[in-house]
């Protein structure tokens, strides 16, 4: 009986220390306070964009959308290591070329279509 006893408190003991390890983690902290200083400099970014109309408008809210998510993707690259870099790639590629199509809004005919194309091209669509 006293061999159960004290294999179930060496187990209770067990766990708990390694839930101590998991919050004691300072890659999963770092990653926390980058993610929200992210959250935030993306809402200031935004409210810049209340005033503007329009396309411009429409191309401000894109690239502070772009600057959150490159924020993001690299936070996880820090906290993931390498195999969270292509992700982090293909995120900034992705928002970056959001951004360039957006601004192929505002032109309109062959100008649009070139402009497109030329994002495509540079962004690899």
């Amino acid at each position: 009986m006293k061999k159960i006893i004290a294999t179930m408190i060496f187990g209770a003991a067990a766990i708990g220390m390694h839930g101590a390890v998991f919050a004691a983690d300072p890659a999963a902290a770092q990653y926390k306070a980058d993610k929200a200083k992210a959250d935030a400099d993306y809402k200031a970014a935004k409210k810049k964009c209340g005033p503007l109309k329009g396309n411009d408008k429409d191309v401000c809210e894109k690239e502070a959308k772009a600057a959150h998510e490159s924020t993001i993707s690299d936070a996880k690259a820090k906290r993931k290591g390498v195999e969270a870099d292509k992700d982090a790639m293909k995120d900034k590629n992705d928002a970056n070329y959001d951004v360039a199509k957006e601004k192929c809004d505002a032109m309109s005919g062959d100008a649009k279509d070139k402009c497109v194309a030329n994002a495509k091209a540079k962004f690899g669509k």
